[in-house]
């Protein structure tokens, strides 16, 4: 019995000792690459008579005439102004070149008057902002020295998913703080980050770490950490990293210009769900479904149309609409491009010239009018005046949804004030063509709607019951 006890317990010990040497050792690459990744301290120095948060501070009225004096004494200038005061920011970034340059996030270093670079010798160097980019959140430092460790520079196209992944950082102002976890998925597309197929990690990533490298199993760097996805504020296991090659074409095209010029097709662009597949005649969801078309825009030189499925990018497979923005975006200007594209049931292959991408604002417009219900749909809807045309973007066509009852509608998502454009590729002028279209929809299948919302247009998926 006691050699039995004795074999079972030799038999867990090695078992345990196998578990363990199967489990990544991060101490070589935290000494090797340590001490290329550096602190970063900005300090801003805010308006006279604003806060950090551009708020005005005013002396409160029911202040009693001591702390009144009080506070004029620290905050007053001589000029009976308010006196500028600073704060100060903390996040993470790296060296990529022993002369000096240093990466870190456009966020971390926004509105600096002055930034700050830590080496791990306890050397604090005044940087440079040589350029910085608001879109992929990059930003390209220099400060004034030679010999410096770098990092290395990875491939983010090679790092699999499920694949171990390490940061080095600074979290909470703690510098030189390592994290690991795998990646948990590529090509993320987030709200406001269009251009920027990011790395989704579930590495600790926390205030401070912004701007700091993520490694994979090679010791090179694949990333720059750059968001978190949490509801506290903290940690909640979903960090989003910028991959090198779209950081790195930033890179080159601040070092060279001083600026960053993406490529411009000139659509609006949506996800293809199950029911937008099923009434497009498609066999599975993919690829980016136009919703518009810029007037002037590459993509209308082209001939490229509203309800036009986007599924290859000069021969890169699209499988969600997110997929295809930074595609184009790291395309050289008036480079010719090749969409492959389903139109109406048809794969039809179509040149594009793409264009720069222009700086402009969308255009949000509301508007009222009386209704005319139509019950099939559970909807009601007007036509437009020519002011509310002009008002939503000049818009041709289409009728405004003034009421939404329980219905089909409502279930595809049909909210009032949308602007009904089109129904399965019928273009709807007015009320009376908008009831002539639903009166002939047929039951039980699919139908694609073309709406704009708040200056966006947005297919939704429509069904009317059997």
């Amino acid at each position: 019995m006691l050699k039995k006890l004795v074999g079972c317990f030799f038999l867990v010990v090695l078992a345990n000792q196998n578990a363990l040497a199967q489990l990544p050792d991060f101490t070589g690459m935290v000494k090797e690459n340590g001490k290329a990744v550096v602190n970063i301290s900005t300090t801003q120095k805010v308006t006279a008579e604003t806060d950090s948060a551009g708020q005005q501070l005013q002396i409160p009225d029911d202040m009693p005439p001591e702390m009144e004096e009080l506070f004029k004494h620290f905050f007053n200038a001589p000029d009976g102004g308010l006196m500028p005061r600073e704060t100060n920011s903390l996040g993470s970034g790296f060296i990529i070149s022993g002369d000096g340059y240093v990466l870190t996030n456009h966020h971390v270093v926004k509105d600096a008057d002055e930034i700050v670079v830590k080496l791990t010798d306890r050397r604090e160097l005044v940087a440079k902002l040589v350029g910085s980019d608001a879109l992929t959140d990059v930003a390209l430092l220099k400060v004034q020295a030679t010999d410096l460790p770098v990092v290395t520079i990875g491939s983010p196209e090679q790092l699999q998913v499920g694949e171990w992944v390490l940061a080095i950082g600074s979290p909470f102002g703690f510098e030189q703080s390592v994290t690991a976890g795998i990646v948990s998925a590529k090509g993320r597309s987030l709200p406001g980050g269009n251009y920027v197929p990011f790395i989704q990690t579930d590495v600790a990533i926390n205030p401070g770490n912004s701007g700091g490298p993520l490694f994979n199993m090679d010791g090179k760097v694949v990333g720059i950490n750059s968001q978190i996805y949490s509801r506290t504020g903290g940690f909640m296991g979903l960090s989003f990293a910028i991959p090198m090659d779209v950081v790195m074409n930033v890179v080159e095209q601040i070092k060279t210009s001083g600026k960053v010029a993406r490529g411009w097709l000139g659509v609006q662009i949506q996800d293809v769900t199950r029911e937008l597949a099923e009434s497009f005649g498609m066999k599975t969801p993919q690829g980016a479904l136009v919703s518009k078309v810029i007037p002037g825009s590459p993509s209308e030189k082209a001939g490229i149309q509203i309800g036009d499925i986007i599924t290859e990018f000069n021969g890169q497979k699209i499988d969600t609409s997110g997929e295809l923005p930074p595609m184009v975006g790291m395309t050289p200007i008036n480079q010719n491009a090749t969409l492959k594209i389903i139109r109406q049931g048809e794969v039809k292959s179509v040149s594009v010239t793409v264009g720069l991408l222009p700086e402009q604002d969308l255009q949000v417009a509301t508007a009222k009018t009386e209704s005319k219900p139509t019950n099939r749909l559970g909807v009601a809807v007007s036509d437009l005046t020519d002011a509310q045309r002009e008002q939503l973007q000049n818009i041709k066509y289409g009728v405004l949804v003034a009421e939404v009852s329980k219905g089909p509608a409502r279930d595809a998502g049909i909210q009032r004030g949308d602007v009904i454009l089109r129904i399965q590729n019928n273009i709807i002028r007015d009320a009376a063509e908008f009831d002539k279209i639903v009166k002939n929809l047929p039951a039980g299948k699919s139908v694609a709607v073309l709406i704009q919302r708040q200056g966006n247009p947005v297919f939704l998926a429509l069904k009317i019951e059997k």
